[in-house]
């Protein structure tokens, strides 16, 4: 059987990683002078605290060529094959790391990478269609043919509560534009050929301008791979989250309505208050 393992920024729950037996490799959180594992020895939270006590940002890093080479190794000890997926290269250099790691044990023909173009659940989408192709008993080779198919299809767009973040952090070069005494604004974040664009622009309270930016998806929506939809946030108020879970389930469409919350890589580039709904389109 194929293993399944994704790098920490899929930002998939405890129970979606144990319900489709995911590894899950943390990638770095830098504070200062601090390096932890994202998710296993910070959260978003405190992360966010240190932001605050210390007015910068995070930085983040890929996973270091000698760890990836005991991920390989054991991964490749214990399974027939594996899958590796990672963040868009142009966020990060996860992919290439892995990929030499594989090179350098020779295990090409058993051990692959799915560089996702993506980012957060658009990668989780991804992620758990590969487990259920698994679970089917496909080989590595099938079920990566299978994901290319969708990769381009994965829709992955966040609204931001703030530009700070991901203008100290230079992920998204359209954001600095936006920035200089208009900070109050609420861009509409796309991911597209694995990069970020700030494509629209909103005003006004988050929780208005989150629902707006769902109902703008409506039609997209309804005709979007029935299967599920993730609705994904950096700690958003409950309220907000359950009226986009209402409006969603409203539309008597998904199978599945999955929210999760973002990682510390993830929350370390948006900031707090950030929500996306990710979807594979038909």
């Amino acid at each position: 059987m194929v293993k399944i393992i994704a790098d920490s920024t899929c930002d998939l729950s405890k129970e979606l990683v144990e319900k489709y037996d995911i590894n899950i490799i943390p990638l770095h959180i830098v504070l200062g002078e601090k390096e932890y594992l994202d998710g296993v020895e910070i959260t978003p939270d405190e992360i966010y605290e240190w932001c605050d006590k210390n007015e910068a940002t995070p930085k983040t890093s890929a996973v270091g060529f000698e760890d990836a080479i005991d991920i390989v190794k054991n991964a490749s000890n214990e399974n027939d094959e594996v899958i590796i997926f990672t963040i868009s290269e142009k966020m990060s250099t996860t992919a290439n790391v892995f990929r030499m790691a594989i090179d350098e044990l020779g295990l090409d023909d058993k051990v692959t990478v799915i560089e996702s173009a993506n980012l957060s659940t658009g990668i989780g989408l991804m992620v758990i269609k590969a487990s259920l192709l698994a679970k089917e008993g496909k080989n590595m080779k099938e079920i990566c043919t299978e994901i290319e198919k969708i990769k381009s299809k994965v829709r992955s767009s966040f609204v931001v509560d703030t530009l700070t973040y991901l203008h100290r952090g230079g992920r998204c070069s359209s954001v600095a534009a936006l920035v200089g005494g208009v900070l109050k604004l609420h861009p509409k974040i796309v991911v597209s050929d694995g990069a970020m664009s700030a494509n629209k622009k909103y005003r006004g309270k988050i929780d208005k301008v989150i629902l707006d930016y769902v109902k703008e998806m409506e039609t997209d929506l309804k005709s979007a791979d029935k299967e599920r939809v993730f609705i994904t946030h950096s700690g958003c108020e409950q309220e907000i989250i359950d009226k986009v879970y209402e409006y969603l389930e409203s539309l008597n469409y998904f199978g599945e309505i999955l929210v999760t919350r973002a990682g510390g890589v993830i929350s370390s580039h948006c900031g707090a208050g950030t929500l996306g709904v990710l979807y594979i389109a038909n």
